[in-house]
């Protein structure tokens, strides 16, 4: 009920409480969504809209509907009356599609007309990288990318707040307010006659005079028709500058503060008159209207590219099918007379083949012969090497066993030698122990006899070194006797060894042996 009250109220239509309550009569449970409200503004909103009424004050209105929820938080560079602005200007540009979007060619031409306001120069480089990058992800920008752009400064670096929003304004004015031009000049009055200083401000049909620029406080219009011109004036009164505009029922003398303004609002009123004569729209609705008319054209031309393209391919891909076809065909020729050269060949090869399978019998007859052959030569061959190995086994069998009779009797004679020697040595031990018991008895003997047993004793004690001595030797020549007994022990068991050795090969070969044997 508030929405629909405050849209009659902004677009001049009378509102109706009772067609609301009877419109929602049967769904009066739980909230209206778009789809359930359009068909009510469609019927009893927008088809009584007249045109009378204030399109800054309803753009204003359904900027508060969706600014809230769909404005960035992020902080920007411009205010939220210059953000305001900057959505009426995207809704002027935007295409006649949902959703809303402007095109990267509109953003460019705003843009241009926001550095031209700023007074600074056009980046076209900067704005190309940016294009690329827009044209690789999307088609345009929502109205809230647009702003947020904006506000970025991406494309006012180095101009301050005011210098932007004082821009914002000024294209603001021009697109959506029709402000062709504007500006301070001097009017002369009509009664008194006196020089007043007012606020003009040009639209496509009506220049309306102010008492300053903030568009509060006005004064009066001066409608322009086909039927008005204007015309330069020669200075008087101490006034320069001056121009005349000339209507049916009246003429305004206006005196400008220079040269190149009096010329710019001169050209300015002319080329109003002139569109209106014409019957034509402002030049920036009539420049957007170019600019989508020669996108619409592109667009069809690409379509139409698109058409025949489409076309090609179609013609294209039946001439493919038809080359498949004859390639096809060429295929099938080329598949029967393959399969006559494999019959032609396969009968070659069997043929071949054959001739091939009796060679290789032949081959295999002739060497199977040479196989046998070969066989009985080395059998033969081995049969005489295992002769010539066994007369040689028996010569060595015969070397060993004379070896270890030598060795038996080296060892007789060395255990001979070693019995004489224990014998000696017994015998020595005996007699030494004989001495000693005598030298025992002597020691008991009397005094008188002490000094002759004392001779004596040295003449022992003389004698038992000698013999100590030829025991040493003889137990020298023990121990040599048992090293030459090693020896011979080992080389007795190296003969037995081989013997041992030779036995086994012997018996290995006894059947050979037997054969060799006389008889």
């Amino acid at each position: 009920q508030v929405l629909s009250h405050n849209l009659c109220t902004v677009l001049n239509v009378p509102h109706d409480p009772v067609a609301l309550e009877e419109h929602f009569r049967d769904d009066d449970e739980g909230p209206v969504s778009n789809q359930g409200y359009m068909p009510y503004l469609n019927k009893f909103i927008l088809e009584k809209v007249q045109g009378n009424f204030d399109k800054v004050e309803f753009n204003r209105m359904c900027w508060t509907l969706c600014a809230k929820k769909n404005l960035s938080k992020s902080p920007l560079l411009i205010s939220d009356e210059d953000a305001f602005k900057v959505w009426v200007i995207f809704n002027f540009l935007s295409e006649d599609k949902y959703p809303l979007i402007i095109v990267p060619e509109e953003i460019e031409y705003f843009l241009k007309k926001l550095t031209e306001a700023m007074g600074a120069g056009w980046q076209q480089e900067q704005f190309d990288l940016y294009k690329i990058a827009l044209n690789t992800s999307r088609e345009g920008l929502s109205a809230w990318e647009l702003i947020e752009l904006i506000g970025s400064g991406q494309f006012s670096k180095g101009m301050d707040r005011q210098t932007v929003s004082m821009a914002i304004n000024e294209v603001f004015n021009e697109l959506i307010l029709d402000v062709l031009k504007q500006g301070y000049m001097l009017k002369k009055g009509h009664k008194r006659k006196n020089w007043t200083e007012r606020w003009f401000v040009l639209k496509p049909n009506i220049i309306s005079y102010y008492v300053s620029e903030d568009l509060k406080d006005k004064k009066g219009d001066i409608m322009l028709d086909g039927n008005c011109c204007v015309e330069a004036l020669p200075d008087k009164d101490g006034k320069k500058c001056l121009f005349l505009i000339k209507c049916l029922d009246k003429s305004f003398e206006i005196s400008a503060s220079d040269k190149k303004k009096k010329q710019e609002w001169i050209q300015a009123i002319q080329t109003t008159v002139s569109l209106l004569r014409a019957g034509s729209p402002p030049p920036h609705k009539e420049a957007r209207q170019k600019r989508k008319e020669l996108r619409q054209k592109l667009l069809a031309e690409q379509e139409e590219l698109e058409r025949q393209m489409k076309e090609l391919q179609t013609a294209n891909e039946n001439k493919q099918k038809e080359l498949e076809t004859v390639r096809k065909q060429l295929e099938a020729a080329a598949a029967r007379a393959a399969e006559e050269e494999k019959k032609r060949l396969q009968t070659q090869v069997e043929l071949q083949d054959r001739f091939s399978l009796e060679l290789e019998r032949e081959k295999m007859v002739r060497q199977k012969m040479e196989e046998q052959v070969a066989q009985k030569s080395s059998e033969l061959e081995q049969y005489l090497q295992r002769v010539r190995e066994l007369e040689e086994m028996y010569k060595q069998l015969q070397e060993a066993l004379e070896v270890e009779k030598q060795a038996r009797q080296d060892e007789e004679t060395v255990r001979k030698l070693q019995a004489r020697l224990l014998e000696e040595e017994s015998a020595k031990r005996a007699e030494l122990e004989k001495w000693h018991l005598q030298q025992q008895q002597t020691i008991q003997m009397t005094e008188a006899e002490k000094q002759e047993l004392e001779n004596q004793r040295m003449i022992k004690e003389q004698a038992l070194q000698v013999a100590m001595h030829q025991l040493e030797q003889l137990e020298l020549e023990r121990k040599e006797a048992l090293e030459q007994y090693e020896e011979v022990k080992k080389k007795l068991e190296t003969a037995a060894n081989n013997t041992r050795s030779w036995k086994d090969k012997v018996a290995h070969h006894e059947g050979l042996i037997r054969l060799i044997e006389p008889g």
